[in-house]
């Protein structure tokens, strides 16, 4: 602590001559492998539970949540928490939530230790500059090894205080609630180091960290405020996404009249589907907003005309795929574009969030693989892919839907015939010959020539025909095969007649 504080009066000497702004709360992203205790972890914080509630156990959307902790001077204070999912899956989502916070929480399993996952998000973490703290869970567990799990830390270049290095950490146990109290209290004395600031006057602006279609409500989007204050009768863009604030909830879903910094909140009624990740902002006149919106669809329309450049000669399988939230179409596009092959490739020509409809499917074929993620199929669009005789595919976890996806690219990718030539000889002598089959000698000149193998047969290097091996003699003994070098007397069945010099290929 007190080198926190040393390091917040240097900082602080540094900034007097600038403007001063109100102090900001801290926006934490919570990071790590799976299984590892992130959920758990802000469960405890908050006091509900989410685990229970996902599938496979896994968290699949990001959500923020609002805190109150006291400070050393018993003051209370407002602390954010993002909870970005640990599967590898979702590490735009991960990566987004290190964009948007201020500081990071590194969870580490004391019984596991580093894996991969935890790799990727410290390097998430590095790259964003973002300061963190490392939380050592699970120390509740018998086989728990601090000691082990700080060498494997610094064995990965994370550098803990007392073990090399100036990474604050502290030892938990997010199921028994053991140093929540110390992290939290860690978490504020960074933020007063690190002297997060906005400006209250300011339009508010900030982040789109998720978005959804209600059925009853329309599209309802949450963000993060980073900066200045959002008010009821202001309206908020996100690229060429709008709407007003006439709906607008706080994390709890409790309408409120305005938001400010740091605070995540709820907006309903986009007129259409906001970019997550996409950075919003608000206006007082409506007028100015949707010149903002315009000039963004122009951007975005630039951009298209130049990736629609890019021609694949590949095949192309359609996908129309429906999910509960952006964030997990996100995420399910990016394992999509993962599935490779040099033939053939996805593309997903309808996306969003929300039930599977009848006009999801208007205007494909059978062809089309349908995909629901967290979300059921209406009775038309039901009726009409029955028809059609297209199948509706529902999945709940994204590395089954994968899996599947992988299989079915295997099975619908063209085929390419390729020969191969296994062996090549020259005919010597031609003796009987029937109406389709002739008795010749000859000498294999390289590989192998194989009994009921194809033959392709040439005559000065042009190809006059194909036959079948139907017997293979060598020394005047039944053979199944002749090699490179030696003499052979066979049966080919063919409509062609050989002559002495013509050269017959086996292949495959």
């Amino acid at each position: 602590k007190k080198l926190y504080k040393k390091q917040k009066l240097n900082k602080s000497m540094s900034t007097n001559n600038e403007k001063t702004n109100t102090v900001r709360p801290p926006i934490v992203a919570v990071m790590g492998h799976i299984d590892h205790g992130k959920s758990t972890l802000l469960d405890y914080i908050r006091k509900t539970n989410i685990v229970d509630g996902e599938a496979g156990g896994i968290t699949q959307r990001i959500s923020a949540y609002e805190v109150v902790h006291k400070d050393e001077k018993g003051v209370d204070q407002r602390i954010t928490f993002l909870d970005t999912p640990g599967h590898e899956a979702f590490s735009k989502m991960r990566e987004r939530g290190a964009k948007i916070a201020d500081i990071a929480i590194l969870v580490v399993s004391a019984t596991e230790g580093v894996k991969p996952q935890t790799i990727e998000a410290w390097k998430t973490i590095t790259e964003s500059n973002l300061p963190y703290i490392v939380a050592i869970n699970k120390m509740d567990k018998p086989e728990a090894n601090l000691e082990k799990t700080k060498m494997e830390l610094a064995e990965n270049e994370i550098y803990l205080e007392g073990y090399g290095g100036k990474v604050p950490f502290t030892p938990i146990s997010a199921k028994a609630g053991t140093g929540i109290d110390e992290l939290l209290s860690l978490i504020l004395i960074l933020a007063e180091v690190e002297n997060f600031n906005a400006t209250p006057s300011e339009n508010a602006s900030g982040f789109i960290i998720e978005a959804h279609l209600d059925s009853k409500r329309g599209i309802e989007a949450t963000l993060i405020i980073k900066n200045g204050t959002l008010k009821k009768g202001m309206t908020v863009v996100v690229e060429d996404s709008i709407t007003s604030t006439r709906m607008m909830e706080n994390f709890m879903g409790k309408m409120i009249d305005s938001a400010t910094f740091s605070s995540p909140i709820s907006l309903v009624g986009f007129n259409k589907m906001p970019q997550i990740g996409g950075e919003f902002k608000s206006f007082d006149k409506k007028s100015d907003a949707e010149e903002y919106a315009k000039s963004s669809t122009e951007r975005k329309n630039d951009t298209k005309n130049i990736q629609s450049s890019v021609i694949s000669d590949k095949k192309i399988i359609p996908i129309i795929l429906k999910a509960d939230v952006s964030g997990s179409i996100e995420a399910i596009e990016k394992e999509v574009s993962k599935i490779q092959s040099e033939s053939a490739e996805y593309k997903i020509i309808v996306k969003g969030a929300g039930p599977i409809s009848e006009g999801d499917i208007k205007g494909t074929d059978n062809e089309t693989i349908i995909v629901g993620f967290n979300v059921k199929a209406d009775k038309n669009a039901t009726e009409l892919a029955l028809n059609r005789n297209m199948t509706i595919l529902f999945f709940d976890i994204i590395y089954k839907l994968t899996e599947f996806l992988t299989e079915e690219m295997e099975k619908r990718r063209p085929r390419v015939e390729a020969v191969e030539t296994t062996g090549k000889a020259k005919i010597l002598k031609c003796f009987m010959r029937t109406k389709e089959k002739q008795v010749v000698g000859g000498r294999v000149l390289e590989g192998v020539i194989t009994l009921d193998g194809t033959v392709r047969i040439t005559r000065r290097d042009f190809e006059i025909g194909k036959g079948k091996v139907v017997n293979l003699e060598k020394g005047k003994i039944k053979t199944s095969a002749v090699e490179e070098g030696t003499e052979f007397g066979m049966m080919i069945e063919s409509k062609i007649e050989i002559a002495a010099g013509d050269v017959v290929e086996c292949f495959t």
